[in-house]
């Protein structure tokens, strides 16, 4: 089974892993699961810093590498599931990780209990 870390979830691995709750640690530390970061969260983080909403370590790229997650890249078919979405959540980075998390067949791991309203499997930190 592999999974899909919602944006802040990634943040918090890098900089504060002490928010990251249940199951959600060992599986990010054991190799055996592959945990993918989204483009859409390097789009997301990028945005929120530039408008000063956020602060991120930099090199996010190296990041991932060294902690053995994987990257996932932003496709057509991504699209086309997140205008079948419903509107339940204002967040478009979220909804596009919740489309990406559908069409790969992936779990997304989140603390967002808005995403409880879409048909994807999901685990809370």
């Amino acid at each position: 089974m592999g999974y899909l870390l919602d944006t802040h979830v990634f943040l918090w691995a890098l900089s504060d892993p002490e928010r990251i709750r249940g199951p959600v640690l060992p599986i990010l530390l054991d190799p055996a699961h592959p945990v993918y970061v989204s483009a859409i969260s390097a789009v997301e983080i990028a945005i929120k810093q530039s408008l000063g909403k956020l602060q991120a370590p930099d090199h996010l790229e190296k990041e991932i590498e060294s902690r053995g997650f994987r990257t996932l890249p932003v496709e057509y078919r991504h699209g086309a599931r997140l205008s079948r979405l419903p509107n339940h959540h204002p967040d478009p980075f979220d909804r596009l990780l919740i489309a990406q998390a559908i069409e790969e067949g992936l779990t997304l791991i989140t603390h967002d209990q808005k995403f409880r309203d879409y048909p994807v499997k999901l685990l809370f930190t």
